[in-house]
């Protein structure tokens, strides 16, 4: 029997060398960084990594880069493929190469109904060679309905849990009380890591989180506190969290304000494969400025010569100013 599905699993990019291609050396140098932070295991071909953007051939080499780097931590890797076969395919893959599981979105660019859509996961889930996680981004794909998810968590051995990045927290609950509540094994993950440390105090298993992949440390931290019950580590890590996101996922041409912090942390992303107007290259130079000044206020020295503040800090307008008071009352009290 598989183990259950639980933790921190990274959703890498793919850097790319200067002729565009996927630059593997550096995909692997990430990967074996990446292990040695702890992380519990890895998430490739997902939104992060811009699976939508390389050929089929392309998903399936980084697949197996990352597999070959996991060094026994579990792959959690995304098979959305736009047709049933295509999706049997990546699966027969992703088993072949030792993975542990793959993650599938509900179909994507066509509407459908939800009876189409249990349709789908149930024939996927009676030819699949490999554990399926069913994966709810209904931003980007169709959502599935929680009693469709229900019914298949509760039908389909192969179905071994469900990742969400809906944002959706009250949905998030209704998985864990009317899921989970029936079939512990099932794994629900949160996909949004403003809400992570929520999700684990509710009993969530874990995330897949794109944060990870720029600060390993403080994401891991914020895992291990919460399984231990510290709660107070565990909400100081997600508020350390929340700048740093919201500059990274709010950045033009998603996943480039992600792509920036991996280059501040030392790595080269290489160009990314969609282009940037004039005005998002601008703004870009000043997000990433500013995602430097709060790696660097992380700890993460690295960045810091990136930090480049055009207005002073709060914190070093509040030091200006009490020396200028102490100068002040030093020579109030000095006799004339």
């Amino acid at each position: 029997m598989n183990a259950h599905l639980s933790g921190i699993f990274v959703p890498n990019i793919v850097p790319y060398d200067a002729q565009g291609r996927i630059h593997k050396d550096e995909l692997r140098r990430i990967i074996r960084w990446l292990g040695d932070k702890g992380v519990t295991g890895f998430y490739p071909n997902g939104s992060m990594g811009e699976f939508i953007r390389l050929s089929y051939e392309e998903r399936k080499q980084v697949v197996k880069i990352v597999s070959e780097e996991a060094d026994g931590r579990p792959v959690l890797a995304g098979a959305a493929e736009p047709n049933v076969d295509l999706v049997l395919d990546m699966c027969a893959h992703c088993a072949d190469l030792g993975c542990r599981a793959v993650s599938i979105t509900g179909p994507y660019y066509y509407k459908l109904t939800q009876e189409s859509i249990e349709a789908y996961f149930r024939e996927l889930a009676a030819k699949s060679p490999i554990d399926i996680v069913i994966y709810n981004i209904p931003a980007f794909a169709n959502e599935i309905s929680i009693p469709v998810l229900k019914r298949l968590a509760l039908d389909c051995p192969r179905i071994v849990g469900t990742k969400d990045t809906s944002r959706d927290m009250p949905r998030y609950l209704r998985v864990l009380h009317e899921i989970k509540s029936q079939r512990p094994d099932f794994s629900v993950l949160i996909g949004w890591e403003e809400l992570l440390c929520d999700a684990l105090f509710m009993g969530g298993d874990g995330g897949t989180l794109s944060s990870a992949g720029v600060v390993p440390e403080v994401i891991m931290k914020i895992y291990h506190a919460a399984r231990k019950g510290d709660w107070e580590s565990a909400k100081h890590g997600q508020f350390k969290l929340l700048d740093l996101f919201a500059l990274m996922v709010n950045a033009p041409n998603f996943p480039e304000g992600f792509r920036a912090g991996y280059e501040l942390r030392g790595f080269h992303p290489g160009k990314a494969r969609f282009p940037l107007s004039d005005s998002e290259r601008e703004q870009m130079t000043s997000i990433r400025s500013r995602i430097a000044c709060v790696l660097a206020e992380c700890g993460f020295s690295e960045a810091a010569h990136a930090c480049v503040s055009k207005h002073p800090r709060p914190d070093a307008m509040r030091a200006e100013v009490e020396e200028i008071v102490r100068r002040v009352m030093a020579s109030l009290q000095t006799p004339r």
